[in-house]
């Protein structure tokens, strides 16, 4: 997770920054988490991170 928020204006000026910087999209995941009556909605941004290689035994 790299940001998390309640305000979706806060949300779409983080994409925006990251689209600016290069970022590939197909990397991003956006997650909305929705609170109902109890809790309000947050959005948390993600993004994928690949897999090290593993260390070869020989």
């Amino acid at each position: 997770m790299i940001f998390e928020t309640r305000d979706e204006t806060a949300l779409r000026a983080r994409l925006s920054g990251l689209r600016e910087a290069g970022v590939d999209e197909s990397t991003i995941r956006i997650d909305t988490l929705c609170g109902r009556l109890a809790l309000p909605t947050t959005y948390r941004l993600s993004r994928f991170a690949a897999r090290p290689a593993p260390e070869s035994g020989h």
